[in-house]
């Protein structure tokens, strides 16, 4: 399966890994042409981030690997898609 696109669910500690650590190990991940980290909610000790991986033929498991050899953990799977090119979601209607 040709997976294209990745969002994932990551959580770090606030101190260790930096984003800078996280990023350089996604980079290094076999089809990745870009990503993008967001951080969501903050706390006392944790940041909340999501990360969105494109490129083509991206390996999930390998890219979950990178991110927690960093010290992060991936919690999990928001989005994904695949095939010949990528469909972007439609809002549903009533």
């Amino acid at each position: 399966m040709n997976i294209r696109r990745l969002l994932l669910d990551v959580d770090k500690a606030i101190a260790r890994p930096s984003i800078l650590d996280i990023a350089e190990a996604v980079s290094k991940c076999a089809g990745v042409a870009a990503f993008n980290i967001a951080v969501g909610d903050v706390d006392t000790e944790t940041l909340d981030m999501s990360l969105t991986v494109e490129g083509e033929s991206l390996d999930y498991e390998e890219i979950v690997r990178a991110v927690e050899e960093t010290g992060a953990v991936v919690h999990g799977l928001e989005q994904m898609a695949a095939g010949d090119f990528i469909i972007e979601p439609v809002k549903r209607t009533r």
